[in-house]
């Protein structure tokens, strides 16, 4: 069974970088599409950045083009998540998910995602 844990949230200010790491255990995530997804309170949860098994084709929101980079280590397991020059309306709950997925190939419903981390908070405040 695949187990994802995110880590690497916390309190920046706006303008300050942060770097989420998705951590997998159980099964190895050489076949698996990775996104991660965000949700603000009272909002719906939303793509942030996915990418293909392979790494080769990220996919990004509009609103974090340019500032966020997602890649992946297969070698460690593990998915990561740069944010750079973070805004106040990037503040969410960030998760990170998993799901078996053909190559270049991941996904941008959450629906389509089985494997899900608890989240880690971001908060972006002066």
């Amino acid at each position: 069974q695949l187990q994802l844990v995110e880590s690497g949230g916390g309190l920046v200010q706006p303008g300050g970088s942060l770097r989420l790491s998705c951590a997998a255990s159980g099964v190895s995530l050489d076949y698996y599409a990775i996104g991660w997804f965000r949700q603000a309170p009272g909002k719906e949860r939303e793509l942030v950045s996915c990418i293909t098994r392979g790494g080769d084709i990220p996919k990004y929101a509009d609103s974090v083009k340019g500032r966020f980079t997602i890649s992946r280590d297969n070698a460690k397991n593990t998915a990561y998540l740069q944010m750079n020059s973070l805004k106040p309306e990037d503040t969410a709950v960030y998760y990170c998910t998993a799901d078996r997925a053909p190559p270049y190939v991941c996904y941008v419903s959450p629906g389509l995602y089985d494997y899900w981390g608890q989240g880690t908070q971001v908060t972006v405040s002066s």
